[in-house]
């Protein structure tokens, strides 16, 4: 499975260079050596500098204006990490929900952001927050709601 991480949206300068918006937290995505799977065949990055809140990357295969020009609007897709301290998006969706009465509560269809906590949206049309999630193992999501969250 290949997870989007980041956007082409413009060709910056005249020699290839490219502005990425990222979609993800994770900086490192974006340094030398990095490889892409894009609509448009693999992208590697050669170098690589902040840009605001963006990067401003060079790619082996592109050292014109024109061939920057050519991938505005290119999805950037990448292997998901693995991070046994971190929960992904792609790791809860599909997942079913548990209450900690053991009843189940439906699967998860999407995470939705949130100033306070991130939502899980489940297929029953309930949110739950992400600070209510007591574990995750394999496919089955264990919250520990409060009483009424479900009515």
């Amino acid at each position: 499975m290949k997870l989007e991480v980041g956007r082409i949206a413009r060709a910056h300068g005249l020699r290839g260079e490219v502005v990425i918006d990222p979609i993800t937290d994770q900086p490192g995505r974006f340094d030398a050596g990095a490889a892409f799977d894009t609509a448009k065949g693999r992208l590697v990055i050669l170098a690589s500098r902040p840009f605001q809140h963006r990067f401003l990357v060079s790619f082996e295969s592109c050292t014109t204006r024109e061939q920057a020009e050519a991938l505005r609007g290119v999805s950037l897709e990448a292997e998901p990490l693995e991070d046994s301290e971190e929960l992904f998006v792609h790791q809860l969706v599909g997942c079913s929900v548990v209450d900690q009465d053991g009843v189940a509560r439906g699967t998860v269809t999407s995470v939705e952001a949130n100033p306070a906590s991130d939502l899980l949206v489940l297929d029953s049309g309930s949110l739950v927050p992400l600070t209510f999630v007591t574990s995750v193992d394999g496919r089955r999501i264990e919250v520990d709601v409060p009483a009424g969250l479900f009515d």
